[in-house]
């Protein structure tokens, strides 16, 4: 903006818009992320669960009107409330720190000293950019401290973290992240493989490819740790 005598020349209301719109458009496909936080604000859970069904019900159904979706169809009538749950109670439930697993450290009294591998995890992610689904398998190791926890706790650990807006790395480190702070180790490894609908059903419509991501920390740092666990997660013809 250039000064012209007292007054500035401030942009109109037509060139923010557009300048917005290619600031978006500059992201398009790009795996942008911010932070290894979910971005949230502040004030996420300052209303409850029923509330926000409630108004996610409310715009969602205006979105379907704006569609041209007749709402009085008896299939489609219902469809506002049922994604409005879907999105609380289910596939973004991992928003909510309320539903964070909560996990049970044992002494390792096998004195166990291996790795310990859980692979082929079937998790279900949206993309933070689309809201389309991430489809993929995690494969995660850890080398016990003298703690160890039920093996069930490994999936929902990435099943919360998954069921969120994401973008891929940042679920990697976030899953990575946790594993170490509850297992109170370092060495922790976590391999994601998916599949990005917002590639597949749109954009570049490529249905082959896939993404993977990684995270080694601790012992998985060294080649030899990492090759062995790499070489596990293979048997099963997984990535």
């Amino acid at each position: 903006m250039k000064l012209n005598g007292t007054s500035l020349n401030t942009p109109s209301i037509k060139e923010i818009t557009d300048l917005r719109a290619l600031a978006i458009d500059e992201v398009g496909d790009e795996h942008l992320s911010t932070s290894y936080e979910t971005p949230l604000r502040e004030d996420a859970f300052a209303i409850d669960d029923e509330l926000k069904m409630e108004l996610i019900e409310k715009h969602f159904r205006e979105i379907m009107h704006i569609m041209g979706l007749d709402l009085t169809d008896d299939s489609l009538k219902g469809t506002p409330r049922r994604v409005a749950k879907m999105y609380v109670q289910e596939i973004f439930s991992g928003l909510n720190p309320a539903n964070k697993p909560k996990v049970a450290l044992f002494d390792n009294k096998y004195k166990y000293n291996e790795m310990l591998v859980e692979k082929d995890i079937t998790f279900y992610s949206n993309c933070e950019h689309h809201f389309v689904p991430i489809i993929g398998k995690a494969h995660v190791a850890y080398i016990s401290s003298g703690k160890v926890i039920g093996l069930s706790k490994i999936n929902r650990v990435v099943q919360y973290f998954a069921r969120r807006p994401q973008v891929q790395e940042r679920l990697t480190v976030q899953i990575a992240n946790e594993l170490k702070d509850m297992l109170q180790t370092e060495d922790v490894a976590v391999l994601l493989d998916a599949k990005h609908l917002c590639v597949s059903s749109r954009g570049v419509n490529d249905v082959a490819s896939s993404t993977i991501t990684a995270h080694y920390s601790g012992k998985f740092s060294e080649e030899n740790t990492r090759q062995e666990f790499l070489k596990y997660v293979q048997l099963g013809g997984q990535a």
